[in-house]
């Protein structure tokens, strides 16, 4: 692996040694594309003859997604040696004097990949294996006791989880849309006048959970679960209606994550869990999902549209996500939302 940004390299060289004590020479940098709110680097090292390596997450100049570095520290923290499989998080450093904005790094998974929402079989004869250790991760999340993780963020009252999160991504699509967008509007309304049940249980929510954010191995284990930049306390059926969302199926609409029929990737999370899932509130909270993912290409849209974040990550999400997402919402609308 080469240097790619030599002056960045030499800067976490100087912050290894000040924090740690350590002559430490970069001799590895790359970064790795795609995120909306972190950049993230792959960092190899080299100490006295031995090499060791870590991901480094670093604050965008300009975020698609407003998130607290701190929060997505936390969560690694809080899940580290659990059931949920998360990389070891190593430091948080909000300091901007040393790579010039807020980072933290954390342990390095080798021998794992994430899957691309653009491949048609990532998993090809392991997809029934990672889908039950996919939605079943899911259902340990939602399982979780927050206090007993140590994790005091605010906590919704039940009957709140839903308007909470509606308002946060209305505000978004408000703020951020450059010209009018009737799909969102028209599923905005429906969801204020459909509202669903209280949550069965306050928990935590991982907010980003699906293809693209776990690593998984050739054998078809499922290694690491990433990018909790999202993560808050809410309704778990909030995660579980983002993974099952089309978008995510690989083209094909019923294998929800391209890897188990829906039935089954349900009874995976539910077994977990210990929750059953309410149909009418599963219904709330897929429509949500295309509606949550609509604000985020709609802000990435703008972020390219303003030059203020031209990555072609966000042209893309811009471009195909979004008018992805809105025919979903308008062929649920047209058949009556099911």
């Amino acid at each position: 692996m080469s240097v790619s940004d030599p002056v960045l390299a030499d800067r976490i060289a100087a912050y290894l040694k000040a924090t740690q004590g350590r002559e430490t020479k970069v001799v590895g940098l790359q970064r790795i594309h795609g995120g909306a709110s972190r950049e993230t680097y792959r960092v190899k090292l080299e100490e006295g003859g031995a090499a060791r390596g870590f991901i480094l997450r670093r604050d965008q100049t300009s975020a698609l997604i407003e998130t607290e570095r701190s929060v997505e520290f936390a969560a690694y923290r809080a899940f580290h040696g659990t059931k949920v499989p998360v990389p070891e998080p190593l430091a948080l450093e909000q300091d901007e004097s040393w790579l010039e904005r807020p980072f933290f790094i954390m342990e390095e998974i080798e021998n794992a990949a994430p899957a691309s929402v653009l491949q048609g079989e990532p998993y090809g004869s392991n997809a029934a294996k990672v889908g039950a250790q996919f939605f079943g991760t899911l259902g340990e999340i939602a399982k979780a006791d927050p206090k007993a993780l140590g994790l005091d963020w605010d906590a919704p009252a039940p009957d709140v989880c839903w308007k909470r999160e509606l308002a946060r991504w209305e505000t978004v699509i408000d703020e951020d849309e450059r010209e009018p967008q009737p799909i969102a509007r028209a599923a905005i309304r429906w969801m204020k006048r459909n509202p669903p049940p209280p949550a069965a249980k306050v928990g935590v929510v991982h907010g980003d959970y699906r293809t693209g954010n776990f690593l998984f191995n050739s054998d078809g284990d499922v290694r690491a679960i990433l990018d909790w930049e999202m993560a808050h306390l809410g309704d778990p059926l909030e995660d579980l209606g983002w993974a099952l969302d089309p978008l995510w199926a690989h083209h094909n609409p019923e294998r929800p994550g391209g890897m188990c029929s829906k039935a089954e990737a349900i009874g995976h999370w539910e077994k977990a869990s210990g929750l059953k899932v309410d149909p009418v509130a599963l219904v709330w909270w897929e429509m949500f999902a295309s509606l949550k993912g609509l604000g985020i290409w709609i802000s990435a849209a703008a972020e390219v549209q303003d030059g203020k974040n031209t990555d072609p990550v966000n042209a893309f999400s811009g471009w195909y996500c979004l008018a992805y997402h809105n025919q979903i919402i308008a062929n649920r609308l047209a058949e009556g939302v099911r």
